[in-house]
């Protein structure tokens, strides 16, 4: 019986989902596409999952589109399953867990988490000109966005590999750590956004990317208006307590 192409754990309120395919570099199959989209989904959908880890096995986090499958057949097919758009309809945090090479649709795929933490091994190339192709997910608007438009073109316009600690320095990944704590590093921090006030939580990341799809006015005026919305169903009782439990955990972080 042959692996599934995807594998799904859950942790409490946090699904673990991996790439499987490391005989092909986690490479992207209209299986493993259409797997990805259906399992966003299914876990947005799912009342007991609030947030979700994403990485690969092997050696490799995903190095893009199944090239050998799309020699195969016609391009046409190229993205016609809404797997990038899976994951950001998922309304709670997406941390990706890049464990190895993120080669192009792969670099577009990691780009769609909302934090990204990086073993040593990580590797990130966008090899799009190479091939000979465009990008259609997203890459040549967020990159340049996330990292300015200089860096992004070096990257883009080469092809060429940025390791992982060039990555931490450019701010494409949070940071970079030991390949063993990879995956508990990112399950620990989507705990920590899960502890916080969860319709706060949820909110302020639709806000951020929401925000980010405007110009710097009109977001400025989302984020008065939604503030001004939010604040009148907040009571002081609430703040109270919140505040309390802020300082608490201050406390315990070693916070005066």
């Amino acid at each position: 019986m042959s692996e599934p192409v995807l594998r799904i754990e859950k942790h409490d309120e946090i699904a673990i989902v991996t790439l499987n395919r490391p005989q092909a570099m986690n490479a992207l199959s209209r299986e493993l596409r259409s797997a990805l989209a259906r399992a966003f989904e299914e876990l947005q959908a799912d009342p007991d999952t609030a947030a979700v880890v994403l990485t690969g096995t092997g050696r490799s986090f995903c190095a893009g589109l199944d090239l050998k499958e799309l020699s195969e057949e016609a391009t046409s097919g190229i993205g016609n399953e809404n797997t990038i758009q899976a994951i950001r309809a998922f309304e709670g945090p997406v941390i990706g867990a890049i464990n190895g090479f993120a080669i192009t649709g792969g670099f577009e795929l990691a780009l769609a988490c909302d934090v990204l933490i990086a073993s040593p091994e990580a590797r990130f190339a966008d090899t799009h000109a190479r091939v000979g192709i465009l990008p259609g997910w997203g890459l040549s608007q967020i990159l340049p966005r996330l990292i300015g438009e200089f860096r992004a073109k070096e990257i883009s316009l080469t092809g060429n590999f940025v390791d992982a600690q060039r990555a931490e320095a450019w701010g494409i990944v949070n940071r970079v750590v030991p390949a063993d704590e990879l995956v508990p590093t990112a399950v620990a921090l989507a705990a920590d956004m899960l502890s916080c006030d969860r319709r706060s939580m949820l909110g302020y990341k639709k806000l951020i990317d929401d925000g980010m799809g405007m110009n710097f006015a009109d977001a400025m005026k989302l984020e008065a208006r939604l503030s001004a919305e939010d604040a009148a169903s907040v009571t002081a009782e609430s703040i109270a307590l919140r505040r309390d439990a802020v300082r608490d955990r201050g406390r315990a972080q070693g916070a005066d």
